[in-house]
């Protein structure tokens, strides 16, 4: 199956993901919400994380910020969602330097 074509970046976002990816934790995060078929619950990512809340929501803003997660709230939960077709946009670029 072929793939899809990715979505060039603007610079500015080219440089959110660059800065989101800089800090492990937030490597293992995307690599945590990716490994699901569809979305995460944010309580089911909170159990793999010895963190505070108010630290992971922290580092779940700045994916959101760069594009790379969708944070979808209902109620009081919420579910996240890898964002692939941007993952993707920015390996391609960064494989064209």
């Amino acid at each position: 199956m072929a793939q899809a074509k990715s979505t060039p970046l603007t610079r500015k976002q080219f440089e959110q993901i660059g800065r989101a990816l800089a800090e492990p934790r937030r490597v293992e995060i995307l690599k945590q919400i990716g490994s699901c078929k569809d979305s995460m619950a944010c309580s089911t990512l909170c159990g793999l994380h010895d963190v505070t809340m108010a630290t992971l929501s922290h580092h779940l803003k700045d994916l959101e910020t760069a594009g790379l997660i969708e944070i979808v709230r209902k109620g009081k939960f919420a579910n996240l969602t890898l964002q692939r077709d941007v993952l993707r946009s920015y390996l391609d670029e960064l494989s064209q330097i």
